[in-house]
């Protein structure tokens, strides 16, 4: 008997984490992955961009074009990923979760294809529009495969399993960084495949994906195929006692009952989702200008003014990335003693911390080398604290603050805002870099403050809760006069008489 439940548990975990890695290393692994390897060929396409040009008219490209050319593939990436971001949540309701993300590997196909025979054709736009698809691909991904593995995980492990995107993130920032080395695909020779690569990870997601279920919550509540639910549920649970966790799915499914999914701008009409719209937008703010990716942008002038030899410099960056991998599995793994709070604060409050002591390096190096080294172990330990909260936890907002009416649409504002967020920080921190020079990183530490102090006392911890749970709370902290119920009795009535 005990040997059957240890055997039917055992496959229960593994059903489950091979759903996580089947979501993951096509969904967010592939945003961190096309996110990092554009660094290394940077000089190789924009060798190729001039080349094509002076073939094609006899004249080489001016550098100021030569490098617009560059701003234009670099950021042509965030502006697909708005556009999937925005495709997301009609794909989430229409097809559901699981066959959202299989349809969304056209895009890495036909990009890869651009990618890989860009060269051949001598066509620098077939570059520029493969960037733009990986995007699409990298924005619905990123909203879908946090919703799925949300809906699909049990209550007490919902965070962590929520949290395993950012593990793929930070993994796809660190395999891009590795793959991109010139020793691997990083050379002049190399770059289409490099940038092809992405192809890879979208291949093991098809085949992998659809062996697993759909979400259990997609197919009672917006399907209402209560057999299919259950098919689901055994597969992911196990034979086990799923009389709770149904129970628990048919309450959602009544509280819903009757509603049609909700459209983004009617988040912001509802005063019942004042508090779950206003934390995302405030914390999916905070997440994107905290300034880590900033810091990664910056990471390799501090690398080579601390005397870093230039060949050497791609290893030092693979460490920051490393970093961020290691932090995403640790709160992966406290995620749920801890709970989401704690982990928000802890990690604003320590990018906070070393932000500041980041400064006072950078300002000191002149008059103390020293300082230099600092500022290098500040880096390291500003990516590490982002890792520890923000980089995980607001990722899973949008699944857990909203129900199942709102929840694509939730991603779907989550999802721009982000986009949107990361273009203007990529087009801004340049302008910041020269405007205030060693004090580059304030504004960045005044978001952090925020960050904390928002979390601290306006978000509410759903550790361990059922979706229905958080609602009910939510419903209270937004009409908090109603849940005190009456100010007033009436008078007793005493129904007997004296003789």
């Amino acid at each position: 008997m005990l040997h059957a439940l240890l055997r039917s548990r055992m496959i229960q975990g593994r059903i489950l984490l091979l759903t996580i890695c089947a979501a993951g290393i096509g969904g967010t692994f592939q945003f961190g992955y096309n996110l990092s390897i554009i660094n290394a060929p940077t000089s190789h396409i924009q060798e190729f961009t001039n080349e094509t040009w002076q073939a094609r008219t006899g004249e080489p490209l001016p550098d100021h074009l030569v490098l617009l050319m560059w701003s234009l593939i670099v950021s042509l990436y965030p502006l697909g990923g708005l556009f999937g971001a925005l495709l997301a949540g009609p794909l989430a309701i229409t097809l559901g979760r699981k066959k959202s993300l299989l349809v969304n590997n056209i895009f890495v196909v036909s990009a890869a294809i651009l990618f890989g025979f860009s060269r051949k054709a001598g066509s620098f736009e077939m570059i520029m529009l493969g960037r733009l698809l990986v995007g699409v691909n990298a924005g619905v991904s990123m909203n879908i495969q946090p919703m799925y593995l949300g809906e699909s995980a049990p209550k007490e492990l919902r965070g962590a399993v929520a949290m395993s995107s950012a593990i793929f993130t930070a993994l796809g920032i660190v395999m891009g960084q590795v793959v991109g080395l010139r020793e691997l695909l990083g050379g002049p020779q190399a770059w289409p495949l490099l940038l092809a690569s992405c192809l890879v990870p979208g291949a093991l997601q098809l085949a992998s994906l659809p062996l697993l279920p759909e979400s259990p919550r997609y197919l009672l509540i917006d399907c209402g195929d209560t057999e299919a639910c259950l098919a689901a549920l055994r597969r992911l649970r196990g034979s086990g006692d799923l009389a709770g966790e149904l129970e628990e799915l048919e309450e959602e499914r009544a509280a819903c009952q009757g509603c049609r999914a909700r459209r983004p701008w009617e988040l912001f009409q509802h005063r019942a989702l004042r508090r779950q719209v206003t934390s995302l937008v405030v914390l999916g703010s905070a997440m994107e200008l905290c300034g880590n990716d900033s810091v990664y942008a910056y990471a390799s002038s501090v690398f080579r003014k601390a005397g870093v030899p230039e060949a050497k410099i791609q290893y030092a960056i693979i460490g920051t990335g490393s970093c961020e991998l290691l932090t995403a599995v640790v709160s992966c793994v406290v995620i749920e003693r801890v709970g989401r709070r704690m982990l928000l604060i802890g990690g604003y409050s320590l990018m906070t911390c070393w932000g500041s002591i980041f400064t006072v390096a950078l300002c000191l190096q002149s008059s103390f080398p020293w300082t230099l080294y600092l500022a290098m172990a500040c880096i390291f330990a500003f990516i590490l604290s982002f890792g520890i909260g923000p980089a995980g936890v607001t990722g899973i907002l949008a699944t857990e603050l909203f129900d199942q009416m709102a929840r694509p649409a939730a991603c779907m504002v989550c999802g721009a805002l982000m986009w949107i967020m990361l273009f203007l920080v990529g087009l801004g921190f340049p302008f910041i870099m020269e405007a205030l020079s060693y004090f580059l990183y304030v504004p960045f530490l005044g978001v952090c403050v925020c960050g904390a102090i928002y979390t601290g006392l306006f978000l509410p911890e759903t550790k361990g809760k059922t979706f229905q749970e958080i609602s009910e709370e939510l419903h209270r902290l937004n009409f908090p006069r109603r849940a005190q119920g009456p100010t007033w009795r009436s008078l007793e009535v005493i129904q007997s008489t004296e003789l």
